[in-house]
């Protein structure tokens, strides 16, 4: 891989911690959710990080797919749902679902877009064989 980018955040107390980026910009508290046994959900946590980088990296892609393309459509939008469960060998996994919106367009073509947006998307790179990840397209 080329490198065109790199980033540095540093954890500190792991899942009831903080993060903090090395320019400041991200400095967040985490905390466990409740879901896994935290006191409350009024805090961010990995898999609601993970969710917005996904989230935002398929946005992008998809639109970068749409340009290339020259369809016209309009706002598009994508929400990742992220799922943290048990795998069978006693740790844990990560599942995704998208929910890509591409108004504008038939569904087919909708469809078509969000393929090959998932074929360049570097969280849809990094993830493929190692997590479920679920799509599904509207155009409304």
């Amino acid at each position: 891989m080329k490198t065109l980018y790199t980033t540095n955040v540093t954890a500190k107390g792991g899942r009831n911690g903080h993060v903090k980026s090395e320019n400041g910009v991200l400095d967040l508290e985490v905390r466990m959710p409740k879901a896994l046994g935290g006191s409350n959900d009024e805090f961010t946590n990995p898999e609601m990080l993970f969710a917005a980088g996904y989230s935002a990296c398929f946005d992008s892609a998809l639109n970068l797919v749409i340009s290339k393309s020259k369809i016209q459509t309009g706002e598009t939008s994508v929400e990742a749902k992220v799922s943290i469960g048990q795998i069978e060998n006693g740790g844990f996994g990560l599942a995704a679902e998208l929910a890509v919106n591409i108004p504008g367009v038939t569904l087919e073509e909708a469809q078509s877009l969000t393929e090959k947006a998932h074929e360049i998307c570097p969280y849809s790179n990094a993830t493929r064989n190692n997590m479920e990840v679920k799509l599904s397209v509207t155009n409304n």
